[in-house]
């Protein structure tokens, strides 16, 4: 009878992976059928096969599930609708009420016949088994047996807590329950006019901003935690996490933030592989659709670097809503996970990122300084102006206030705290980050990234006259046009090389350098010429296209 009750209450299981060799070894579990244990692989090792009770009463409860969001994501005007009707009084409501608890009850007999189903096979009893013996003994020797299986994350044992690391120094980076520190918005000059009552004045402004950032201003910002839009993806998802499984023999694990999020992760491990890329450590942030099973996490695995992929707060297994402090909360326990229990050093990891991924990229390489380096892939400097791109001239103010306060993305402000390598990667086709037509180059917010980067590193450097070269530079859409005018300014690389260690090893390599105060105006426009060509490399594809391997590179280190 409890295993039954196990059966009703347990999650859904999707997958079971086969293994590379012939047969899979017999479970150490007890209670778990030995002839399934040793099934061939390609058998029912491929896919979970539930029995006929099983899969229709699994398929009424996810139409319900659809039905629910559809519902929540309508019932504003819903609630409208039946207010103008004369709906939403206790005459209507009670027999209202009456026919949902009917609805809910009816859901919980097939809930219970989708437990009877489950009960029957014995495929799935083995894994209940095993599941049930990860919860009182969450050893090694289980968790491997466990990680055999693909099942809803919310069922997964934890794998790793922030409050973990013994060493890490919470005081000094303002880490706490609430949160790790981020950097906040200047505050507006304030004279003696701001007082109590101009504050009431400014809370209609401010109760509206806060309505729109979590209600629609989420949902554009971070389409991928829609629930519908996942449930649309999840064919798609169970795919690319069964080759990450079966192929690269990638390790599942659940990470818990210093808010309560649970973090689903994909780790694998090339160190004891031939390359050397292997003993590096790439984490993939993904950009506001993507999820690590289908998302930029193949171009560092294929160019044959240990990665770590994770997905965002509210995307696919992991908890939680995607704001700013969230992301931030998710990205230190990813990188505390990293150091702490999968052993790497801060100087063998690499930060990737794709779009939007670049905010947790650059708080993390801003947070931890010793962090290897930092690739930038199709993002941008700043959110404001996207934002302003894609909403009425009308909303103007309305959607600045909302973004600073809420929704603060602010690449660029953090990527000037980080000291090491920085490689940004431009797509010159891009359509998603230019403010005006995916034709205009200029328009790309990288390009903002890039000049702000330049500038706060090497402020002597980039003058007018240098920015206005680099621009031009900065307008070529194609290799030809970029060599044509880095050859007109005639840039010596050894000159330029040998100009920049002399000051590094004068003056050490903290930034801001004051290198280029005695140079003469020709030789700033060259330094600035090979620093711009040093951060950023073209792409000739669109916003979504994926990188190819051999794209990406470790930044370029002097």
């Amino acid at each position: 009878m409890a295993k039954l009750l196990s059966c009703v209450l347990g999650p859904r299981l999707y997958r079971v992976y086969r293994e590379r060799d012939s047969g899979r070894t017999q479970s150490s579990v007890p209670g778990t059928p030995a002839a399934i244990a040793t099934s061939p692989a390609g058998s029912w090792e491929s896919y979970y096969q539930p029995r006929a009770l099983e899969k229709h009463a699994d398929s009424i409860l996810a139409l319900a599930s659809v039905l629910w969001s559809i519902s929540y994501y309508s019932s504003p005007l819903a609630f409208f609708y039946l207010y103008r009707k004369g709906y939403l009084c206790m005459s209507k409501v009670v027999p209202f009420s009456h026919y949902a608890g009917t609805l809910l009850l009816l859901l919980a007999g097939v809930a219970c016949l989708r437990g009877i189903g489950r009960w029957t096979n014995p495929h799935y009893i083995q894994f209940i088994t095993i599941l049930e013996e990860t919860y009182r003994n969450n050893s090694p020797e289980n968790k491997k047996q466990l990680s055999a299986y693909n099942f809803d994350f919310k069922s997964w044992p934890v794998d790793f807590h922030w409050e973990e690391p013994s060493s890490r120094k919470d005081s000094q980076r303002g880490l706490s329950h609430k949160g790790v520190s981020l950097l906040r918005t200047e505050p507006l000059h304030r004279g003696t006019a701001d007082n109590f009552l101009n504050r009431v004045k400014k809370l209609p402004c401010q109760i509206a901003s806060f309505l729109v950032a979590h209600t629609l201003g989420r949902r554009m910002l971070y389409p991928g935690s829609v629930y519908l839009l996942q449930k649309a993806l999840m064919p798609m998802l169970l795919q690319g996490q069964a080759r990450l499984v079966e192929e690269f023999n990638g390790r599942r694990a659940k990470l818990v933030a210093c808010d309560g999020n649970e973090i689903d992760t994909m780790f694998i491990d090339r160190r004891g592989m031939s390359e050397p890329q292997g003993q590096k450590l790439v984490i993939c942030c993904e950009g506001n659709a993507g999820f690590y099973e289908v998302g930029c996490l193949s171009t560092p695995l294929e160019a044959g670097y240990s990665v770590l992929g994770w997905n965002h707060p509210g995307f696919a297994g992991s908890t939680g809503v995607p704001f700013p402090q969230n992301e931030a909360n998710a990205m230190d326990v990813v990188i505390q996970f990293a150091i702490h229990r999968l052993n790497f050093q801060p100087q063998d990891i690499v930060l990737y990122a794709w779009s939007i991924g670049g905010f947790t990229a650059t708080w993390a390489a801003m947070s931890y300084p010793d962090i290897s380096a930092l690739v930038l892939d199709a993002s941008f400097d700043d959110l404001v102006p996207l934002a302003l791109k894609v909403m009425p001239d009308s909303w103007r103010t309305l959607v600045t206030r909302t973004v600073r306060q809420h929704l603060n993305l602010n690449n660029a402000e953090q990527l000037c705290r980080y000291q090491g390598p920085v490689l940004l990667i431009r797509r010159t086709k891009d359509e998603i980050i230019t403010t005006t037509v995916p034709d205009d180059i200029m328009s790309n917010r990288g390009n903002n990234l890039l000049l702000k980067l330049l500038q706060h590193r090497y402020p002597k450097i980039m003058g007018e006259e240098s920015l206005r070269v680099v621009r031009q530079w900065l307008e070529a859409s194609s290799q030809l046009e970029e060599a044509s005018v880095y050859s007109r300014w005639e840039v010596d690389e050894d000159w330029c090389v040998s100009v920049l260690r002399s000051y590094q090893t004068e003056h050490g390599g903290d930034f801001p350098w004051s290198v280029g105060d005695d140079i003469s105006a020709d030789g700033q426009r060259q330094l600035a010429l090979f620093l711009a060509r040093k951060h950023l490399h073209n792409f000739e594809a669109t916003h979504c296209t994926p990188l190819p391997p051999h794209e990406f590179q470790i930044p370029w280190k002097l």
